[in-house]
Parts: structure tokens; sequence; C-alpha cells
């Protein structure tokens, strides 16, 4: 099967290309490059430009007719920054997915999977949230996220798209081979702030946030590793057509975590555990747009995707420290 891979050249994107690849499909990578860096796409079949360009996706299609499916994680992701620029945010997350989704439709590929986001639950007391639970996204990055999904929705219902929208949890870790991983120089990911702090790259790690409503004032999280992250949207692409017929509806939201909450002091000493030595920490106010957190219930997942996430806190944690030590051999920078 080949699959259309947006935003391959990112973090969660190259580790899902190689998924793809481990399991007998062709990914097709289409990135802008604006975040992602080339040397993650690898030798895979790879195409630099925009979401939006029309010409470019139509180009993509006639070249490989034999698409069975895309996967669309191009995006901004980073929460505070969409705070400082919700313009920007809402011009690629929202404006460029609607040019390629009505793209697709028009060219004949209707089966698209969205990385969404589980940013968009409104806090419950307990933080387990179903699919079906209320949303309330509290920064410009989940807000887009939320209106693709309504897009989603609507074209689905009204053309022949068909969409499964993954509501990611919270990824960590790196590919198993140490091929790609975290890229940002300053990674605003929690596990990579903590790698940087362990490594001695920064004085300290920083808590964001104590007196949330939560067992230790910390905010909560459902930390999946992204090795079962890209594993779940291989399940989905081959199993689309099946998932839709079962759901029973032209789209389906489905979330992807590992069904448990951590906090981020019970994080750090995870983190410190498999690490071998404490690690400075200092406390500070939460963030523009940073959420008290949730886990996912993962009921839906298991049932329509038969996927379940198998690789723990500790593995996701010691391949990050892995990739810490491989990082500046591949990106040619710490």
């Amino acid at each position: 099967m080949k699959v259309l891979v947006t935003g391959g050249a990112g973090y969660i994107g190259s580790v899902t290309a190689k998924a793809l690849g481990d399991a007998g499909h062709v990914p097709v990578i289409l990135d802008s490059l604006l975040t992602g860096p080339q040397v993650f796409v690898r030798d895979r079949i790879f195409y630099e430009g925009d979401i939006a360009d029309r010409a470019l996706v139509a180009r993509i299609v006639e070249e490989h007719p034999d698409l069975a499916a895309t996967i669309h994680m191009a995006a901004r992701i980073v929460v505070p920054e969409s705070v400082e620029l919700p313009y920007e945010y809402y011009r690629d997350n929202v404006a460029k997915s609607l040019e390629l989704f009505d793209q697709l439709d028009k060219l004949g590929k209707p089966r698209v999977l969205f990385s969404s986001s589980a940013s968009l639950y409104a806090v419950k007391e307990d933080f387990e949230v179903r699919e079906t639970d209320d949303l309330d996204p509290t920064s410009p990055y989940a807000r887009t996220k939320r209106m693709m999904e309504q897009v989603l929705e609507d074209m689905a219902a009204a053309t022949d798209l068909r969409a499964i929208i993954l509501r990611y949890f919270n990824p960590i870790g790196s590919d198993p081979d140490l091929e790609s991983g975290i890229y940002a120089k300053e990674p605003s990911h929690v596990l990579g702030q903590l790698v940087m702090a362990a490594r001695g790259q920064k004085d300290a790690f920083t808590i964001t946030g104590t007196d949330h409503p939560t067992r230790d004032g910390t905010g909560i999280r459902d930390y999946i590793h992204v090795w079962d992250v890209a594993k779940a949207h291989v399940r989905a692409v081959e199993r689309f057509d099946e998932v839709i017929a079962a759901a029973g509806e032209p789209s389906v939201v489905i979330n992807i975590g590992t069904g448990s909450g951590v906090t981020v002091r019970e994080l750090v000493a995870a983190f410190e555990s498999v690490f071998g030595r404490e690690v400075p920490v200092r406390e500070a106010p939460p963030r523009p747009g940073d959420a008290v957190g949730a886990f996912a219930n993962v009921d839906k997942a298991r049932e329509l995707l038969d996927w379940q996430s198998e690789l723990s806190l500790e593995d996701a944690i010691a391949s990050a420290l892995a990739w810490g030590e491989k990082r500046q051999e591949i990106l040619g920078y710490e």
C-alpha cells in the first residue's frame, strides 16, 4: 500500500513513515521543511512543498495513482507560540488543510487519517476522557485542531471524503533504531526538556504549574511511546474502510494513548529512575494555553483498530535518552 504522509519529515511523521515501511507499505512524504529536518526523510519518496499547493498535490497523485490514503500530520504544534502567532496557526493548520482536503476529494483520494490532539478535551474530575466527552480547547493550537475535526466531519458528510481522526495524547521517545526523534534545538515537549536538563544543556527542568487539581498539583498527561503512535497509524490505514464501516459514520474520532495518567512529578521520578540520578528541578506558573491534562480511555481504539500501546513509560524515556546521545550525529547539533 502507498500512503501520502504530510509532515513526514517531522517528529511523529518520520517515525510513522518508518513504521509504514516496516509493515511493507510505501510512504510518500510531502513536507515544506518549515520545521522538520530533511535528514529524517532518508531515502523515502519525497516532495518538498506546501500542502495547499494544489498543483503539487495533483502531481503527486498523478505520479503515484496507487495512493491508498493520506496521513495528514503537517501542522504547527507549539502551544505558547500559537498564543503569540494565532494568524500563522490558523493559516497553516486550518486554511491550508482545507485546500488539501478539497483537492484530495477532487482527485479521487478520499481516505484521510488526521492527526488531532487530546488538548481538545475539557477537564474532567477523574481526568479519563472518552471520545464523546466535552471539549474545551484552551489555545489557538488546540482550536485549530478542533476546527479541522469539524471541517472533516462536515466534508465527509457532504462529499466522498472519509476521515479517521486520531486524538493523540502525549507522544514521547524516539524511533526504535534512533534514526529520528525530537529535533528542535530546545524542544517544547516535556521529555525533551528533561533530557536537556539531565545532559546539562539546561540548568534545570521547569515544572510549569504546581497547583492544578491533580493528585500532586502538577499537570497530568498520558505519555505514549511515539512508536506505538506510529503503529496505530499503520493499523488505521490498513483497516481504513473496515473502521469507517464499523463506526457507521463517514468520519470517526479515536483516542490514541496508553489509558493511564502520569503527573509531571511522576514523570520526573520515572525519568530519574531510568537515568540513574536526580535531575535539577524548578517550579513556575503554567505557560499561556497550558491545559491541566487528561488521559485516554482507549476502548474505541481496541474495538475499531484492534490496537493498544505495548511499550512502557520507561521504554520511552530510555529511547529519548538514547536519542539525546545520537541526535548530534544525525542533525549536526545537540
